[in-house]
């Protein structure tokens, strides 16, 4: 007698990524999990399904997992001026100025200006937006985040002057006055007087996320960095059906986080919430249970960490945003409450730093997975401390090819090797996350599976890959993006591979992205979307 399911799906080729990287044509789904994968005809004989989805030549892979990105910020800034890609300050400017004529908000803000794509390759002065914007603040964020401009009405509304000194942050200053570069803690303090989105705006943000993630086939995303009241708002949407997307929040290191989640740093009684969780939440599509820290800035802005200076800046060595003793107490709360770590840390002196820390906590064998994100720039003395701490480099292949064409100008040729190593990083556990980090990145998870393995940009640039040898097998891309991905999590138990028992999340693509040219990869259109059995995208 065969046995009743939800669901059978059938396709050309399943590719389950267990552990022996099986393929199959059909699997069976009852209550949003996997009952069995094999072929069609054994899943015939064995199950009779109260649906049939036939997907006829197209391919199916375990739903893809976005391990590092900004998810609330990118639905934010859908809403705010498109600076990405602009050829010159002069086009920022204007893209700017036509935006606000549209929106009308006194905070006139963006996102997306890159310096290193401009000729020359300078950071801007606020001049042209004080003469644009005589009446408005304006603060316009960097491609990488950590660097920002402003007009002087913002500058002035932040109390900042020539005089000011901003631990962990810089300021742009020239023939006695600031520039309005802000660098990594000094936006930071801009952002401090620039009003928060209300819930709604937060909430239209979330679902407007959600739904370009499902476009591109992400099921599950990591948003890096999540302050409480947005941990409690993904879950009440979550409560309501209107957010399906799995989500893994790393808690912004902050009193109210610690007072809610773990006994907090002010006794066990302080805060204002009285439904404290009192360690990890690992619910069906929410999961809380990671600190997120920087520890530098980026080096597309010369704001991260190096233990030589920069060879386009002699005597910068970027800027240190975390100290030892800050990190340690946040480290011990995690080691007491059952949370992971995870920092940032783009180059080489944050990476050591970081690692030194974490020294004093873990012991050779833990399975803490504790994590450096980025892990840009790694000297090659601790490449082995990553595999004898257990510590794993969280990574983003799309950096390497963005950051390529003037990754050279700030770390000249004989550090090159110590950048995006990311073959050497995988070989110091034998596994790793690669994610995106958009809005700073697409948020299309196959141009990192291209740039993992091809080291090549949307062009084909350069002939043969950028240093190759670090270059990423198929294999390893998908396993890095969905059951790699989920290990680093924690949820390898219910998601990243199409196994029994776990959830039946699942991206449908037209095509074969192991086998598929690599020209093809980045642009392999995604048919359908699926988290737990559930069609939440499909292509028309």
């Amino acid at each position: 007698m065969k046995s009743e399911v939800d669901l059978l799906v059938s396709a050309r080729r399943i590719y389950t990524v267990d552990d022996a990287f099986s393929t199959a044509e059909s699997m069976a789904i009852s209550d949003g999990r996997i009952v069995a994968a094999g072929s069609r005809a054994q899943l015939g004989e064995r199950f009779a399904p109260r649906r049939v989805l036939d997907l006829g030549e197209a391919f199916v892979y375990p739903g893809f997992m976005d391990p590092h990105c900004h998810f609330l910020s990118y639905g934010i800034i859908l809403r705010r001026a498109n600076l990405f890609e602009t050829g010159s300050w002069e086009e920022a400017v204007e893209r700017l100025v036509a935006h606000h004529q549209r929106a009308g908000e006194y905070w006139v803000q963006g996102r997306g200006w890159n310096q290193n794509d401009w000729a020359p390759r300078e950071f801007p002065d606020r001049a042209l937006l004080d003469r644009v914007f005589p009446d408005n603040p304006v603060l316009i964020i960097r491609i990488d985040g950590h660097a920002a401009m402003a007009n002087g009405r913002a500058l002035a509304l932040a109390g900042l002057n020539i005089a000011s000194s901003i631990p962990g942050g810089a300021l742009g200053a020239s023939d006695g006055r600031l520039t309005g570069l802000l660098l990594d803690n000094a936006v930071e303090a801009v952002k401090a007087v620039v009003p928060v989105p209300d819930e709604a705006a937060k909430r239209r943000a979330l679902l407007e996320a959600q739904a370009n993630c499902f476009a591109v086939g992400l099921t599950s995303v990591s948003n890096a960095g999540t302050d409480l009241e947005d941990v409690l708002l993904m879950e009440r949407l979550q409560r309501e059906g209107a957010m399906k997307i799995r989500m893994y929040a790393m808690l912004n290191a902050c009193e109210a986080n610690f007072d809610y989640f773990t006994a907090g740093r002010s006794g066990p009684d302080s805060g204002q919430h009285g439904d404290r969780r009192r360690g990890p939440l690992c619910g069906e599509r929410l999961t809380v249970r990671s600190f997120k820290m920087y520890a530098d800035g980026a080096l597309g802005s010369r704001g991260a960490s190096l233990l030589e200076p920069y060879s386009d800046d002699p005597g910068n060595y970027g800027l240190k945003t975390l100290e030892p003793k800050e990190l340690e107490s946040v480290c011990g709360i995690a080691c007491d409450s059952g949370f992971q770590m995870n920092v940032h840390c783009i180059g080489d002196a944050a990476v050591r730093a970081v690692l030194d820390s974490y020294e004093k906590f873990l012991q050779p064998g833990n399975d803490r997975r504790w994590r450096i994100e980025h892990a840009q720039v790694v000297h090659p003395d601790d490449l082995p401390r990553f595999g004898r701490l257990g510590v794993i480099p969280s990574i983003q292949t799309t950096h390497a090819t963005s950051d390529m064409p003037w990754m050279q100008d700030r770390l000249g040729a004989s550090r090159m090797s110590r950048a995006h190593a990311y073959r050497s990083l995988l070989a110091q556990n034998g596994w790793l996350p690669n994610g995106s980090d958009f809005p700073i990145e697409k948020i299309n998870p196959l141009y990192g599976f291209h740039a993992g393995v091809a080291r090549t940009d949307r062009c084909g640039m350069p002939p043969g890959g950028f240093m190759p040898e670090q270059a990423l097998t198929r294999v390893q891309a998908l396993r890095a993006m969905t059951a790699w991905a989920a290990r680093a999590n924690f949820e390898e138990k219910d998601r990243g591979s199409l196994e029994p028992g776990k959830w039946a999340d699942f991206t449908v693509l037209s095509g074969d992205i192991m086998t598929a040219p690599e020209e093809e990869l980045r642009d392999m259109p995604v048919l359908a979307t699926a988290v737990g059995g559930e069609i939440v995208f499909e292509r028309a």
